[in-house]
Protein backbone atom coordinates (compact mmCIF):
# COMPACT_ATOMS: atom_id res chain seq x y z
CA UNK A 1 0.00 0.00 0.00
CA UNK A 2 1.28 3.33 -0.84
CA UNK A 3 2.29 5.88 1.57
CA UNK A 4 -0.90 8.28 0.68
CA UNK A 5 -3.11 4.99 1.48
CA UNK A 6 -1.75 4.64 4.66
CA UNK A 7 -2.43 8.61 5.88
CA UNK A 8 -5.80 8.23 4.86
CA UNK A 9 -6.49 5.48 6.61
CA UNK A 10 -4.75 6.98 9.64
CA UNK A 11 -6.94 9.89 8.63
CA UNK A 12 -10.41 8.46 8.59
CA UNK A 13 -9.71 5.93 11.85
CA UNK A 14 -9.28 9.31 13.80
CA UNK A 15 -12.27 11.56 12.57
CA UNK A 16 -14.12 8.26 13.70
CA UNK A 17 -12.89 8.27 16.79
CA UNK A 18 -13.59 11.64 17.66
CA UNK A 19 -17.20 10.87 16.21
CA UNK A 20 -17.03 7.78 18.18
CA UNK A 21 -16.10 9.23 21.27
CA UNK A 22 -18.77 12.38 20.99
CA UNK A 23 -21.32 9.52 20.59
CA UNK A 24 -20.31 7.08 23.00
CA UNK A 25 -22.96 8.79 25.69
CA UNK A 26 -26.05 8.80 23.13
CA UNK A 27 -25.56 5.29 21.85
CA UNK A 28 -26.25 2.24 23.60
CA UNK A 29 -23.41 -0.49 24.23
CA UNK A 30 -24.94 -2.93 21.27
CA UNK A 31 -25.67 -0.59 19.06
CA UNK A 32 -21.78 1.14 19.14
CA UNK A 33 -21.01 -2.32 18.23
CA UNK A 34 -22.75 -2.50 14.96
CA UNK A 35 -21.88 0.86 14.76
CA UNK A 36 -17.96 -0.01 14.75
CA UNK A 37 -18.39 -3.15 12.59
CA UNK A 38 -19.94 -0.34 9.76
CA UNK A 39 -17.33 1.83 10.31
CA UNK A 40 -14.99 -0.84 9.38
CA UNK A 41 -16.76 -2.19 6.21
CA UNK A 42 -16.72 1.22 4.93
CA UNK A 43 -13.15 2.07 5.52
CA UNK A 44 -12.15 -1.44 3.81
CA UNK A 45 -14.69 -0.47 0.84
CA UNK A 46 -12.96 3.07 0.74
CA UNK A 47 -9.33 1.67 0.93
CA UNK A 48 -10.16 -0.54 -1.58
CA UNK A 49 -11.82 1.81 -4.24
CA UNK A 50 -8.29 4.25 -3.18
CA UNK A 51 -6.44 1.25 -4.07
CA UNK A 52 -8.19 0.54 -6.94
CA UNK A 53 -8.04 3.64 -8.42
CA UNK A 54 -4.32 4.52 -8.02
CA UNK A 55 -3.50 1.07 -9.32
CA UNK A 56 -5.75 1.23 -12.58
CA UNK A 57 -4.80 2.50 -15.64
CA UNK A 58 -6.36 5.24 -17.67
CA UNK A 59 -9.75 4.88 -17.88
CA UNK A 60 -11.30 3.41 -21.20
CA UNK A 61 -13.56 5.49 -22.90
CA UNK A 62 -16.53 3.85 -24.33
CA UNK A 63 -17.61 3.59 -27.67
CA UNK A 64 -13.84 5.56 -28.43
CA UNK A 65 -13.50 3.43 -31.62
CA UNK A 66 -14.10 5.43 -34.75
CA UNK A 67 -18.07 6.99 -35.27
CA UNK A 68 -19.73 6.81 -38.31
CA UNK A 69 -21.81 9.77 -39.13
CA UNK A 70 -25.36 9.21 -41.11
CA UNK A 71 -26.63 11.97 -43.16
CA UNK A 72 -30.14 12.28 -44.12
CA UNK A 73 -28.95 14.24 -47.77
CA UNK A 74 -27.03 10.51 -48.87
CA UNK A 75 -29.83 7.83 -49.99
CA UNK A 76 -28.91 4.57 -49.83
CA UNK A 77 -29.85 1.83 -51.86
CA UNK A 78 -32.28 -0.76 -49.73
CA UNK A 79 -30.82 -4.00 -49.22
CA UNK A 80 -32.17 -7.27 -51.30
CA UNK A 81 -34.32 -9.37 -48.97
CA UNK A 82 -33.80 -12.79 -49.36
CA UNK A 83 -36.82 -14.81 -49.61
CA UNK A 84 -37.16 -18.10 -47.63
CA UNK A 85 -38.95 -20.80 -49.53
CA UNK A 86 -42.01 -22.45 -47.25
CA UNK A 87 -43.31 -25.68 -47.76
CA UNK A 88 -47.42 -25.94 -48.46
Amino acid sequence: MSRDGERAIELINELATRVGNLLSDMVPPSAQVHLLNAQRELITALVLIYEHRVTAGPPERAGSGRRTVRRSSVRRKPRAVDKIPIDD
